[in-house]
């Protein structure tokens, strides 16, 4: 990443030498180019450099194409301002393209096992109640494409992060009907077609189960200095983590539960647009509240309500 970053800072060098500031480029395409070979495949160069003969080109190609992926992607807000360059841990997820994964059924037909650089792997769902194993029983048959995924390792834990191309579903939507959506901490949508008006979810709903999580871990985070210790401080801040974590799963759960009725609404009705009103005040106002700002994402509702969107073909737009 920050190879990619300097070299779109060359030209801004003032005070280097005229016959330095030329173009990013193959020399042998553009004469004017100051590279040996494609700009892309710079950074390809130097993750071989580093990981040839320990790594399989496989998951250097796949994450040189990741890497470049993210920057082209926030390319824009590092020169406004909005964001720093990304920075990675030593266990961040390893790439690796999707055909390199061979998915088949184990002996017993319930999980499903796969073949991945020659090492065998077992997958365990678990009583897993979501369409995951749907998904991995479709993309087995060929009518799901896998696309360039990643394994991570979590505390002697191997976890797929399965990256899938899912075609679009066709709805019968018309551009000119608009669904007018406001998001708040009242009702957490509430939106309009034509005379009808829907609200999705309430504050008492949302709010009340939240902070009773909040007060949960707040009582134990007093209490954590009294815990036996005996293991160090992982021991005395696991119940801790556990409530942290909990909050974070019933938010994400809420929100995707929200933004699915949305989308719901929306396809219904056959609203081929949505306008998500007054949006930028609103999120100008949570700044200055502090109980908002902890307490209410519209960043996290609105991700979730644009992939949905995107999905069912519903052009959404913001206020």
């Amino acid at each position: 990443m920050t190879h990619q970053f300097v070299q779109e800072q060359i030209k801004d060098l003032i005070y280097l030498r005229d016959d330095v500031k030329v173009k990013l480029a193959d020399f042998k395409k553009d004469p004017e180019g100051i590279f040996n070979s494609s700009k892309m495949n710079t950074t390809y160069r130097i993750l071989s450099l580093y990981f040839k003969g320990k790594l399989p080109s496989k998951i250097i190609s796949a994450m040189n194409m990741t890497l470049n992926r993210a920057y082209s992607t926030d390319r824009s807000s590092y020169w406004k301002g909005e964001k720093s360059l990304r920075n990675y841990r030593k266990d961040m997820p390893i790439p690796f393209g999707g055909d390199q994964l061979k998915l088949g059924n184990d002996e017993k037909g319930r999980d499903f096992r796969f073949t991945l650089f020659k090492i065998p792997f077992r997958t365990y769902l678990g009583k897993d109640r979501s369409d995951k194993r749907i998904l991995l029983q479709r993309c087995l048959v060929g009518q799901i494409k896998i696309c360039t995924s990643s394994i991570k390792m979590v505390k002697g834990k191997i976890f797929l992060l399965l990256a899938l191309e899912l075609p679009k579903k066709q709805h019968d939507l018309k551009e000119h009907i608009i669904a007018e959506a406001s998001l708040s901490v009242e009702h957490p949508i509430t939106v309009s077609i034509d005379r009808d008006n829907f609200q999705i979810g309430n504050k008492e709903e949302f709010l009340y189960r939240r902070l009773a999580i909040q007060a949960a871990r707040h009582r134990i985070q007093k209490a954590v200095a009294f815990n036996r210790g005996g293991h160090g401080r992982r021991k005395k801040l696991k119940s801790l983590e556990h409530f942290t974590e909990r909050e974070k799963r019933y938010v994400d759960s809420k929100l995707h539960l929200y933004s699915r009725r949305l989308i719901d609404v929306c396809v219904n009705s056959g609203a081929g647009t949505l306008l998500l009103v007054n949006q930028s005040n609103k999120e100008e106002a949570a700044k200055e509240d502090r109980f908002l700002l902890r307490n209410w994402g519209y960043y996290g509702l609105i991700e979730k309500i644009r992939y949905k969107a995107n999905m069912a073909g519903i052009n959404v737009i913001v206020e």
